[in-house]
């Protein structure tokens, strides 16, 4: 390569309902703009830089106009480091109460977290986790 490395910048995500999706990602801390509901494209920085963002389908068959969702089980997902053991239950109560998918109830795992699994709402596994003392 020449130049720059190529430096990972933005995670970037495809939404059916770009609302929903800012609901469901704002109740996990991702400071998404007030008043973006129906924007087809939103931005937000996290701490340390890394920027995420939501695309409506309509966004991303502008460019790829043969885009179709993929089927089958996912092979990304975004981890969120929560509060200790009781923060990955909480969090996990709220986002399934709110209606986003449990797919895996928090549990002790092996390999020292306190771990859990949802769905967002377009079936992108969300792993919720803390480190065990």
């Amino acid at each position: 390569m020449v130049g720059m490395q190529p430096a990972l910048d933005m995670i970037g995500i495809v939404a059916a309902d770009v609302a929903a999706s800012l609901a469901f990602y704002r109740r996990l801390g991702v400071p998404f703009p007030d008043g973006a509901d129906d924007q087809p494209h939103v931005e937000a920085t996290l701490p340390g830089g890394l920027r995420i963002a939501l695309d409506s389908v309509e966004v991303i068959r502008s460019f790829q106009p043969d885009w179709a969702p993929p089927s089958g089980g996912a092979r990304v997902a975004l981890a969120f480091l929560c509060d200790g053991a009781t923060g990955v239950d909480a969090t996990y109560a709220e986002l399934v109460a709110a209606g986003a998918p449990g797919r895996v109830a928090p549990f002790d795992a092996p390999w020292g977290q306190r771990y859990a699994r949802v769905a967002d709402p377009d079936g992108n596994d969300v792993d919720l986790f803390a480190r065990l003392p």
